[in-house]
C-alpha cells in the first residue's frame, strides 16, 4: 500500500507543478493515515473527524498560510 501511495503522490506532484509552473513545490503532507472503515460506525466517526479537521486548517502548523517567513508585516 504504502508504494502505491508513494507512486501516486510523486506522479501527481510532479504533474501539478508543471500545471502551476511551480517546480519543487510542496503538494502533500509527510505522511498519511491509513484505516479500513469496518462499519457504518467507524465511517460515520472518520467522516466527523474530516468535516471538523478541515474547520481548524487555518490554524494548521502545515497551511502556508501560517509560514513564519510570510508575514504580513514584512
Amino acid at each position: 500500500m504504502g508504494a502505491i501511495i508513494r507512486e501516486f503522490k510523486g506522479a501527481s506532484t510532479k504533474r501539478m507543478n508543471e500545471l502551476r509552473l511551480a517546480p519543487g513545490a510542496r503538494v502533500w503532507q509527510r505522511n498519511y493515515y491509513e484505516h479500513i472503515i469496518r462499519d457504518g460506525n467507524d465511517y460515520d466517526r472518520i467522516e466527523e473527524y474530516i468535516a471538523e479537521n478541515v474547520a481548524k486548517w487555518s490554524e494548521d502548523k502545515e497551511d502556508p498560510n501560517n509560514d513564519p517567513m510570510k508575514s504580513s508585516n514584512a
